[in-house]
This record gives C-alpha cells, sequence and structure tokens, in this order.
C-alpha cells in the first residue's frame, strides 16, 4: 500500500526567481507567476502547505494586453463612504501604479485564505529593470 507524500514546512526548499514582463500578456504572466508561487511545478507540491518559490518581476510597465483592454478594464476602490467608488482604467494603472496590475492580476490566480495572504508577500513587483534582490541570486525563468 503507498501512502500519500505530503510536505512539511520545514522540508521545503525555496528558490527565487526573476521573470520579465516586457512585452508579455498579462493573463499568460500571471497564470505562471501565481503556478511558481504556490510551487506547483515542484513534484512536492502539497494543496494546504506553502511550498512556491518567491518571484520577482520586472518591467511591469512595459506587460502587454490584448483587444480593448487598456480602456474597457476597470479597476475599482470604494472609501467606504456613499458614492465613493473610484474607477481607474488599465491605460492610466499602467501609468500610475504599474506594479498593482500585476499583483492584482496574481492575487485573483490565488487561495483566498490565509494561504494565499502567505503566497502573495513572496511575490516582488518592479515597475523598471532594477529590483533590490540581487542578493539571493534569483534564477532567470522563462515563460513558455
Amino acid at each position: 500500500m503507498t501512502k500519500t507524500y505530503s510536505a512539511k514546512p520545514e522540508d521545503i526548499e525555496r528558490e527565487w526567481w526573476v521573470v520579465d514582463a516586457a512585452d508579455q500578456t498579462l493573463g499568460r504572466l500571471a497564470t505562471q507567476v501565481a503556478s511558481l508561487l504556490r510551487g506547483k511545478h515542484k513534484p512536492t507540491f502539497t494543496p494546504h502547505v506553502d511550498c512556491g518559490d518567491y518571484v520577482v518581476v520586472i518591467n511591469a510597465e512595459r506587460v502587454h494586453v490584448t483587444g480593448q483592454k487598456l480602456d474597457q478594464k476597470m479597476y475599482y476602490r470604494h472609501s467606504g463612504y456613499p458614492g465613493g467608488l473610484k474607477t481607474i482604467s488599465l491605460r492610466d494603472q499602467l501609468k500610475k501604479r504599474p506594479e498593482h496590475v500585476i499583483e492584482s492580476a496574481v492575487r485573483g490566480m490565488l487561495p483566498k485564505n490565509r494561504l494565499g495572504r502567505r503566497i502573495r508577500a513572496k511575490l516582488k513587483v518592479y515597475a523598471g529593470p532594477d529590483h533590490p534582490h540581487a542578493g539571493q541570486k534569483p534564477q532567470p525563468f522563462e515563460l513558455s
């Protein structure tokens, strides 16, 4: 009789990956980043344990979207007061806060619980090509 393997938090080895978002489609980029963050690329993947890696995304301002999404896709936030709903288009959001665009796309693909919040903390997104994580020696990840 074979037993199912369940990863323990102390057995997990984390790696650092750097992903270049320049000229990549937003949704396809986000799915692969979410998979790396969850650890689905590892043979020791366990759904209820955070066994993923750290991911550094650079060039967030140069991400690509298809169709009319630049003007039609909206980001919403609410102040909590009556009439406090604010909207901003994807085009304006890429100019103002390009990191938020990728963080939001990846957040929608992760679990909506404590595990998802812990996983999301391992995502580092930067608008330009520079990042402060060179000391961790991140490996470049080629998107397929």
